[in-house]
């Protein structure tokens, strides 16, 4: 009888010690702080943060003080602080408790055509903003609908835009963000102050680049940190994700030049002069064998085009009439790439065009 007693009890034990592992290791995990991509983590948390965009700030920090919030359009390249600003300036103007209920965030991934416009964004405009923060500090009357990616948004989404802005003006201000302004409808852009945000200055995002690295303890030179700048292209965000990518590839090591010109997918300089030389010698057998050695090391030609187009333009030894032609291909075989051309054939015509310019006069 008791060793019939003992059995049950003897394995009853046994899930229970399990369960309190499982739990003790459960609250390990979450303990650990998640890791987060460091364009997240070091987006701007306050206006004052945000780099380079003196006006917007200077108009953003007004309507902080007390001051009342126009409609908004922000238009600019990607990667300048757009969306970062309007999220800023919303966090600081109803605080981290109401910003939820009275910000509306629609993004190109959302859903936006006429039917959005009409029920989700005319219910959420036609909501009394009520409320005060819970430190005391005032907080506007108005909510934020804030529009990201408004120039992938249909014509007729755009129109319907149109009343819910001026019916709700009371309650409600709109923020739209576009890369390309000559896609947003004139009534639109009409009823909003528009803002361009100009590309970052290489000396800002060096500084932001560095303080980055410095944070994150990566070691980096500053001519690494100079040519990052130069790859990325005013495009902070990108600089900041390549310096991530670099610093998980090199775990700990010392990044440089080399490393940001494999992460980035920028064609060697060294690769593009070979390019050249070889459409000099005038050999068509050699411009193909070298045109497939580029295809075969996984560059892509639209890159090549970009940087080809500098290297002619910038170089000494060509003439004008070579350059305006070569030039010309470029814009041809750019658009044909565009649409979904094959890389080889359209770096074939490219090189054979080229070899033909540089040939001619010989």
């Amino acid at each position: 009888m008791q060793a019939f007693l003992k059995g049950p009890a003897s394995i009853s034990t046994k899930p229970v010690a399990a369960k309190e592992k499982s739990a003790a290791g459960s609250s390990g995990e979450g303990k650990r702080t998640k890791p987060i991509p460091w364009v997240e983590k070091y987006r701007p948390k306050n206006v004052d943060e945000v780099a380079y965009q003196d006006e917007v700030v200077a108009v953003l920090k007004k309507s902080l003080e007390g001051a009342d919030l126009p409609n908004l359009l922000f238009y600019g390249p990607p990667g300048t602080g757009k969306t970062s600003t309007i999220l800023a300036a919303a966090r600081e103007l109803f605080g981290p408790d109401l910003f939820r209920q009275r910000v509306l965030e629609l993004n190109a991934s959302d859903e936006r055509g006429i039917q959005v416009i009409r029920e989700k964004v005319k219910a959420f405009a036609q909501l009394t903003a009520s409320g005060s923060r819970s430190d005391g500090k005032m907080c506007p009357p108005f909510k934020i609908v804030i529009l990201d990616e408004a120039d992938s948004m249909t014509s007729a989404a755009q129109a319907a835009l149109r009343r819910t802005m001026e019916k709700e003006s009371k309650t409600t201000r709109f923020c739209l963000i576009c890369n390309y302004i000559s896609r947003i409808i004139e009534p639109l852009t009409s009823r909003c102050s528009k803002f361009r945000f100009k590309p970052l200055s290489d000396s800002i995002q060096q500084q932001r680049l560095l303080d980055v690295s410095e944070k994150e303890h990566v070691k980096i030179s500053n001519e690494a940190i100079s040519y990052l700048v130069k790859v990325s292209e005013g495009d902070l965000r990108k600089a900041i994700t390549f310096l991530q990518s670099a610093t998980r590839l090199m775990g700990g090591k010392e990044i440089t030049e080399k490393i940001i010109t494999e992460i980035a997918g920028v064609i060697p300089k060294e690769t593009i002069d070979e390019l050249l030389l070889g459409c000099q010698s005038g050999s068509f057998e050699k411009l193909e064998t070298l045109a497939k050695n580029l295809i075969n090391e996984g560059f892509a030609v639209a890159q090549l085009v970009n940087q080809l187009h500098d290297t002619v333009v910038e170089s000494e030894d060509y003439s004008d009439k070579q350059k305006s032609a070569i030039v010309e291909k470029l814009a041809e075989v750019d658009k044909c790439l565009a649409d979904g051309a094959d890389e080889f054939l359209q770096l074939m015509s490219l090189c054979a065009l080229v070899m033909q310019q540089l040939t001619q006069n010989t």
